[in-house]
């Protein structure tokens, strides 16, 4: 494999003890796969922060927002044969299930792109109504014009689904709902339009027919989709064998439009591939990574709250460079460099 990829000499920029949890009962157990912008001369993220809360003897606790997106403590008695919690992630209560973590989101900013801090003046988002009661996660963020567009992931027991906001200034947010139906993930907007239509990226699942695919669709004005099309499947003994899906919005070049996804195989190890596709008909793919131009290699890669995992859904372009983003081992946030060309000569 061609290298392609050079990382980050402060990996990782980011760990759990770096941020403080959003209440005093909660406990930070990763950091995930931050969305990417800029801002006011500045690099932004928006950083999944999963917590737990606090447990209590003898009890399962586990966190839930409510209607008004206020956090709740749900407390199981350990010793109710209605409780069955023997996954670590996901606690089935009377045929209700509950996950042991939840996400939400962080905005956070950078001067050099390397060290990012908080501010009060961007406080962080949480989920808000019944189809978010178990989190929002992995938020990816394409800028047309001067509108930010924030594709995320809305998680309840409801399923799990596409939900957009937008915003111009990072303080205030227009909520458009769920835009692709359970169960869905794994959104990107491109960030211009083609032939006046909008295009994203998305990967519904199917557990029969099908499976963890890679779609693209249209849009006539950025919330309403339609026109599905497969553009990507898993391929047999590859590294992207199991699932795949859209990492952040693609790259206009002058060969084509740029996707990084990501691939995992039936062992669960996340890496990262590439995709060429048609400028004008984006549903036509050109090219795609034979092998990985990027897997987990490094200790904070291999080892943490689930190893062998590297996930990206957020990059900022700067010329041939693409300063990447992205989310390793479950656990840590960390940067990489790619160049756009080297990326296009392995798919040549």
């Amino acid at each position: 494999m061609k290298k392609v990829v050079a990382r980050h000499g402060q990996n990782p920029l980011l760990s759990p003890k770096d941020l403080k949890p959003s209440q005093p009962h909660m406990i930070i157990e990763c950091l995930l796969n931050p969305g990417a912008f800029t801002f006011n001369g500045k690099t932004g993220i928006v950083l999944r922060v999963a917590e737990r809360t606090k447990q209590k003897e003898g009890m399962v606790s586990v966190p839930i927002y409510d209607e008004k997106g206020q956090l709740k403590i749900v407390d199981f008695s350990i010793d109710d044969p209605k409780l069955d919690n023997s996954d670590a992630r996901v606690i089935t209560y009377d045929g209700e299930q509950y996950l042991t973590t939840i996400s939400h989101l962080r905005i956070m900013f950078s001067s050099d792109g390397v060290n990012f801090k908080e501010s009060d003046e961007f406080p962080p988002l949480f989920g808000q109504g019944a189809y978010e009661s178990y989190g929002i996660e992995d938020c990816r963020v394409s800028q047309i014009e001067d509108t930010y567009y924030l594709t995320y992931t809305m998680v309840s027991p409801k399923g799990v689904g596409v939900g957009l906001k937008t915003t111009t200034n990072w303080k205030d947010f227009t909520s458009h709902g769920m835009i692709f139906s359970p169960h869905n993930k794994d959104c990107a907007l491109f960030e211009e339009k083609v032939n006046g239509w909008y295009y994203a990226f998305h990967r519904p699942s199917s557990p029969e027919l099908g499976g963890n695919y890679m779609w693209i669709a249209e849009s006539p004005d950025g919330i309403h989709w339609g026109n599905h099309k497969c553009i990507a499947r898993t391929r047999a003994n590859a590294f992207d064998s199991a699932r795949l899906g859209a990492g952040a919005a693609p790259i206009k070049t002058e060969k084509g439009w740029l996707a990084i996804y990501h691939g995992a195989d039936h062992r669960h190890r996340y890496c990262l591939g590439a995709l060429l596709l048609d400028l004008n008909d984006p549903s036509k793919v050109i090219s795609r990574s034979q092998t990985p131009i990027m897997e987990p290699e490094e200790i904070y890669e291999k080892e943490g709250f689930f190893g062998e995992v590297i996930f990206t859904n957020g990059h900022v372009v700067d010329g041939d460079e693409i300063h990447m983003y992205y989310g390793a081992s479950d656990e840590y946030m960390a940067l990489a460099t790619l160049s756009i060309t080297q990326i296009l000569n392995t798919l040549s």
